[in-house]
């Protein structure tokens, strides 16, 4: 089945705004619809799923429902995303590599991430979840932007973060050279790391999600390029590695 037919049983019916509660499914924009301007007690062990070595360009996916478009400036240009967010520590690093190029490192690719909070929340919309409505329209947390150094890598320190009814556990990310959009994507989370985090008391009071990588409609289809290789570090926290691959 194509993967745009596969997108359309996510529309946002709520407004660009609003994340329906437990009861309802989330609704994402297709991408195509959506034009980008110019600790914790931790218990578990490491995960060594890995993004694909093919050198292929990486799954494109949907950008919404919360993209953030006019806060793309300095004010999230940094590489520490938490902004007093809690959550059990998360230390990235991507890396972009240029198909174009026999899959070479690429430096100077502008990297975009965002992701939902412990709770389910994003920032810089109004969202309703199991801890109720949140007005976070104010805010950017678990939003960065970074440069690829001279080894094609960004690196980014943030929160593990949590889930909301309908999708996995997933980041999204969009990559840029000199401003041109190259891909936006999604990086997913192994099962057994996300059913270990979700069981610590920073995150127990959601609960486990329901809502698996080999179910979700997204990224079901897109893990052998999309999967991070996520591993527990001597700090109590969790190291992500994960390679993206774009054209230039």
């Amino acid at each position: 089945m194509d993967k745009t037919l596969k997108r359309k049983d996510f529309i946002w019916k709520a407004g660009a705004s609003v994340l329906m509660g437990p009861a309802a499914l989330i609704a994402c924009k297709s991408e195509e619809t959506l034009s980008p301007a110019s600790s914790s007690n931790s218990t578990s062990s490491s995960s060594s799923s890995s993004s694909t070595s093919a050198c292929k360009v990486g799954d494109t996916e949907t950008d919404g429902p919360f993209p953030l478009y006019n806060k793309r400036d300095a004010s999230i240009t940094h590489s520490d995303i938490t902004e007093g967010k809690t959550g059990i520590p998360l230390n990235m690093t991507i890396a972009i590599k240029n198909v174009n190029a026999d899959c070479a490192l690429l430096p100077n690719a502008r990297v975009d991430i965002w992701h939902c909070d412990k709770d389910g929340y994003y920032s810089g919309y109004i969202n309703s979840g199991y801890l109720g409505t949140q007005d976070n329209t104010a805010k950017t947390f678990c939003r960065g932007i970074a440069t690829t150094d001279a080894n094609g890598i960004a690196k980014f320190t943030t929160i593990y973060p949590g889930w909301y009814q309908g999708r996995v556990t997933h980041i999204h990310a969009q990559i840029y050279v000199n401003n041109v959009l190259k891909l936006t994507t999604q990086i997913a989370f192994p099962e057994e790391i996300n059913t270990a985090v979700y069981a610590t008391d920073l995150y127990k009071l959601h609960g486990q999600n329901s809502t698996k990588n080999t179910t979700d409609s997204i990224i079901k289809d897109s893990l052998s390029n999309e999967l991070a290789s996520v591993s527990a570090n001597s700090s109590g926290g969790y190291d992500l590695n994960h390679t993206i691959f774009i054209a230039v």
